[in-house]
């Protein structure tokens, strides 16, 4: 029997409250859903603006705990539709503890898992080092209902080594809520480049792992920021299947999750990985300067 799986990605802008981003995220939720999607995933820090372009104190306040208004929202929302969600939230874990945190909600209402994202950017006016504590909890997928996610967040989806940690743990679908746009004065000169080399970081790991991957981006403009959207859903050949324009929207698309066996038999990256020749990769730098050589 062939396992199918309706993926949908939401991007939106922001609506100026709490409470309007979940009314809204809930409203694009049910067209999803009403469109056949079974997975279902909002972009990066949904319910709020993207706190991290100053270093404010007043941001915290964005914070919340789990379970919180909006996972308590979306977690009936999961139940009644019976679709997964994958919320991504602002953590408040403990006082002065802080992460930006991913909850998985299963199609029975209840929590399926967690991700707290693992690497934490500190770049101009992506000021994550502030506010976030790097994530504890590893790259394990969540099982829900329909399918095996791994999940990063954001400045995660550059690192190939976390995609493949996904991958050795049998997740089945990459989800990379995503909060990436233009510096205003930056666009013009890289602002294509920056875009697509975005869209084919996204596409390598597909390829790379033999995987589905979804990464659903914010967009609008925010204070400095132009998020970009382009929201895409890619095959495991690298194949993009869906993919959003800048405006508020969804994409969907179905994912025959019979294809990764079929792909990586054609493409045995797995097959012939050198796992015995790796250990470098847990060093900082391999470095073979004498200096740098144990006495």
């Amino acid at each position: 029997m062939t396992r199918n799986v309706k993926l949908g990605l939401v991007q939106m802008k922001d609506a100026g409250s709490k409470s309007a981003m979940i009314e809204n995220a809930s409203q694009w939720i049910r067209d999803s859903a009403r469109q056949g999607a079974q997975i279902i995933c909002l972009q990066e820090l949904f319910y709020g603006p993207y706190p991290c372009q100053s270093e404010d104190h007043r941001m915290f306040d964005w914070a919340e705990s789990i379970p919180g208004e909006s996972t308590e929202a979306l977690a009936k929302l999961a139940k009644e539709l019976e679709v997964v969600i994958v919320a991504p939230i602002f953590e408040r874990r403990a006082p002065g503890l802080y992460h930006n945190t991913v909850v998985v909600l299963d199609a029975d209402g209840s929590t399926a898992g967690v991700y707290r994202k693992m690497h934490i950017p500190d770049d101009p006016l992506f000021y994550e080092k502030f506010y976030f504590t790097p994530g504890d909890l590893g790259f394990r997928p969540i099982q829900t209902r329909f399918a095996k996610l791994g999940i990063g967040i954001c400045w995660d989806q550059w690192f190939p080594e976390a995609a493949r940690l996904f991958a050795l743990a049998g997740a089945e679908i990459l989800l990379y809520p995503t909060a990436i746009g233009w510096i205003h004065e930056e666009k013009e000169e890289f602002g294509a480049g920056q875009r697509d080399a975005w869209q084919t970081a996204m596409r390598a790991h597909s390829i790379a792992n033999g995987l589905w991957l979804g990464a659903p981006n914010r967009v609008g403009i925010e204070d400095n920021l132009e998020f970009w959207g382009s929201s895409i859903i890619v095959s495991p050949r690298g194949e993009v299947v869906a993919e959003g324009d800048q405006n508020e929207g969804l994409l969907i698309a179905e994912c025959n999750l019979d294809e990764i066996d079929l792909v990586r038999t054609h493409w045995p990256f797995l097959r012939d990985r050198r796992i015995d020749a790796y250990g470098g990769l847990l060093n900082r730098w391999n470095d073979d300067s004498p200096l740098m050589r144990p006495s």
